[in-house]
């Protein structure tokens, strides 16, 4: 009970940096708007039908909103993937879900280089390349949810999803040797991942697999905690441990699969948030964990969608670089600062 406040003024201090990061995002960008209006737009007090206010409410907030649920989204399958097999190297996309959607949208681009117009009719715009994704990471998922149930050792599953994404990798290679440089140079596009262009429509879609992810996740709470412990201990506990695999399986496909293919392949931050809340908060208590993690990671994908903007240029960096360029020696500071990694 005595750490309580402790954690209350924890999540008060993440929530006010969640809202102040929010509103710098979406203050910062090629076209210059003032703090002050920005404000006025959001609440209503500019009545007018604007060129600022069409750039806020549909590029700037929607790409903002992208930006909360990529970062919280991969910070909880990250989360989910590191205690599923007690690794603190386990990221989001070690069961190759990322690796499958990227497969699909390879074959979407590149495909019809090999296939002389058999894929061509997709013209390849956004929602057809989040189906394909989408696609890509359903098939692969349901493969290794197969492959659960023949496979009772959690580890030798882990390794299991390493070879379907490096076959998938391979797969890729391959109509990368082949493809034409346009429709190379468009993938490669594609994997550097981005946070912009999304429709209301497809906000939606990504928000609502979002939210089925985190109730999975909530319902696993007890399993996740018992799971720290080793497998053995969660049976002498009472926890169903295929069942439970399989839910903390579908909550960290359905995150990275539709985050993948609605934003590309966006590497790091499902490795290094969770490693991140944890020091901060010091604990393994998931009730704790998962508030935690959503926060910590839809604060550090604002600030680096911020960064990757160039605020006062019409250029944008690929947002892959940025999380890994700012938030990498972040996690080495702290993990040389603490000595010690609370996992």
């Amino acid at each position: 009970m005595s750490k309580q406040p402790t954690y209350a003024i924890h999540f008060l201090v993440l929530l006010f940096g969640l809202t102040a990061c929010f509103i710098v995002n979406i203050s910062l960008g090629s076209v210059s708007i003032s703090f002050v209006d920005t404000l006025n737009i959001i609440f209503g007090s500019v009545t007018e039908q604007s060129s600022n206010t069409y750039i806020i409410w549909n590029y700037r907030i929607p790409k903002a909103l992208t930006a909360i649920f990529v970062g919280s989204g991969l910070s909880l399958s990250g989360l989910l993937m590191q205690t599923l097999f007690r690794n603190p190297l386990a990221g989001p996309y070690v069961l190759g879900i990322s690796s499958g959607a990227s497969l699909g949208a390879a074959l979407l681009i590149m495909g019809s280089s090999l296939f002389s117009g058999f894929m061509t009719f997709s013209a390849f715009n956004d929602i057809a390349l989040a189906i394909a994704s989408s696609v890509g990471s359903f098939l692969v998922l349901l493969i290794v949810l197969t492959v659960a149930v023949k496979v009772k050792d959690t580890m030798a599953l882990l390794i299991i999803g390493l070879m379907f994404g490096s076959i998938t990798a391979a797969i890729v290679s391959v109509l990368s040797y082949f493809t034409k440089a346009e429709k190379l140079k468009q993938y490669v596009y594609w994997s550097f991942g981005s946070l912009g262009n999304l429709t209301w429509m497809q906000l939606l879609i990504l928000c609502l697999c979002t939210v089925i992810g985190i109730l999975l996740s909530i319902i696993s709470i007890k399993s996740l905690n018992a799971f720290l412990l080793g497998e053995n201990y969660a049976k002498s506990l009472g926890v169903h441990l295929k069942k439970s695999r399989y839910i903390i399986i579908i909550a960290t496909g359905l995150l990275a699969g539709c985050i993948t293919a609605f934003a590309g392949p966006i590497a790091f931050v499902g490795l290094a948030v969770p490693h991140v809340t944890r020091q901060l908060f010091h604990t393994t208590d998931h009730k704790v964990l998962i508030p935690a993690v959503l926060c910590c990671g839809a604060i550090l994908m604002l600030i680096c969608d911020t960064l990757a903007q160039l605020p006062g240029s019409v250029s944008v960096l690929p947002i892959n670089a940025i999380t890994s360029i700012f938030g990498a020696p972040v996690v080495i500071w702290l993990l040389v600062r603490k000595k010690k990694m609370i996992f």
